[in-house]
């Protein structure tokens, strides 16, 4: 299982203790530090749409006009940190974010 996010996050941390609680095998890639490629980017983008991007945080909020109304794709590659997450992976499925819904499917086996 890889857990993307950044390594401060305190939901990234708390979803990855928990997986760990239950004996699950986790990986964690900080996103900041080692930047997902195109194709993985383009993959998430597939997957989750805008919704890969947290248009809530701060970090959103200071990107200028033109990558405000940008793609995803190149929002997230200016600033990896306006990245939601966490994104779990766990074999072919993805996940995002830590809600109940996703803590029931990753947990529950």
């Amino acid at each position: 299982m890889m857990i993307y996010g950044l390594s401060t996050c305190a939901i990234c941390q708390r979803a990855r203790k928990a997986l760990e609680a239950e004996g699950k095998e986790v990986s964690f890639r900080d996103v900041r530090a080692d930047p997902l490629s195109e194709a993985e980017l383009a993959e998430l983008i597939v997957e989750f749409g805008d919704r890969l991007v947290d248009r809530t945080s701060n970090d959103y909020r200071a990107l200028n006009d033109w990558l405000k109304n940008s793609e995803a794709e190149a929002q997230i590659s200016a600033r990896p940190k306006v990245m939601a997450r966490p994104v779990i992976r766990d074999k072919d499925r993805l996940y995002l974010g830590w809600d109940d819904a996703v803590q029931d499917a990753l947990l529950a086996g």
